[in-house]
């Protein structure tokens, strides 16, 4: 089995669970890959390109992120996709090991995958990743089950220069909550990347944030980007006209008032006035408030970030790892 014959193979499956996966890969993009893998066994086979990214500390993408995110792309073919994986990450691993430092919290090792293709899960497992991070879609013919009744009280307005203090609190106040599940990474300059990013949303003309009051206290934040500007993830699924949801936050005080679900459908009726095919945002899996709330809103699981941090355990967290494995099998 040829790489060809795997990578038609792998595209021709994906097209057949998912409809809503992009026709071409996304995740092959610009950069080049430092490696690659092929694995075959019997009938099967898997390619494998590990791909590094890395992002400055003083960006605003670091605070979703590691600063160095060491990525494995995946291709499946034929019945036995689990053994091939678990080949191709043994070799990765190796060198993995001889290119980052181990114990690095700011290195991470991530294997995006197609939602509704588990293919090699197992073995994932196996190897210490967990899924982590999710990119979910709503198709705009999609109804959202509806949610509790919005609170008397619940006013949603763009919000302007004057709330800047209220945006970075609300935001900040959201990103200290996901930071528990793994993805999120709280910086030393978080307020001062907040705020500057904040601050040109705000000088737009047209409005991407939004607040929701209740009873007159800003206690609810939207960021939207429409398709204009959402060129950096339109690729990671089959439509033309993109929206993404940036975020969606209601402050502890506003929990289960209605808040949420009046931000969401404001939201959806800016998405339909635009002309939007899809709408996509991220979310932590493990989030025990947002992953319901969003499937809730006719959002589903496209894109399953697995992730391994750091990238590479310190010698005593593998040793330890090692000497759990072996009391569990004696």
């Amino acid at each position: 089995m040829n790489t060809e014959a795997i990578a038609t193979e792998h595209a021709t499956r994906l097209s057949s669970v998912d409809p809503l996966l992009p026709h071409s890969d996304p995740l092959a993009g610009p950069d080049a890959a430092h490696e690659d893998f092929r694995v075959i066994i019997g009938d099967s086979g898997a390619l494998g390109f590990a791909v590094r990214s890395e992002v400055d500390r003083n960006s605003g993408d670091s605070l979703w992120r590691a600063l160095v995110e060491h990525r494995l792309l995946l291709r499946f073919a034929g019945p036995q996709p689990g053994e091939c994986l678990a080949e191709i990450l043994r070799q990765w691993d190796e060198y993995l090991t001889d290119t980052v430092r181990a114990g690095d919290w700011d290195a991470a090792a991530v294997v995006p995958r197609p939602s509704r293709d588990p293919a090699g899960s197992a073995e994932l497992l196996r190897h210490g990743f967990a899924p982590v991070r999710v990119l979910a879609v709503r198709p705009a013919d999609r109804l959202a089950a509806a949610g509790p009744p919005a609170e008397p009280g619940v006013r949603i307005r763009p919000a302007e220069p004057g709330d800047l203090a209220t945006a970075v609190g609300l935001y900040a106040e959201l990103q200290r909550y996901d930071a528990e599940f793994g993805s999120v990474t709280l910086r030393a300059n978080a307020t001062e990347l907040l705020t500057a990013g904040m601050a040109r949303e705000l000088d737009r003309h047209e409005p991407t944030i939004w607040i929701a009051e209740l009873y007159g206290r800003p206690l609810g934040l939207l960021q939207i980007q429409y398709p204009a500007d959402t060129g950096w993830i339109t690729p990671y699924v089959s439509a033309e006209r993109v929206g993404y949801l940036s975020s969606l936050h209601v402050a502890e005080a506003a929990r289960s008032s209605g808040v949420g679900s009046a931000l969401a459908a404001h939201a959806h009726q800016l998405f339909d006035e635009s002309g939007v095919d899809a709408v996509l945002l991220h979310h932590a899996l493990a989030n025990p408030t947002s992953t319901p709330f969003w499937y809730g809103q006719g959002y589903r699981p496209l894109w399953t970030y697995w992730h391994r941090r750091p990238a590479v355990l310190a010698h005593s967290e593998r040793a330890a790892e090692t000497n759990s494995l072996r009391k569990r099998l004696s």
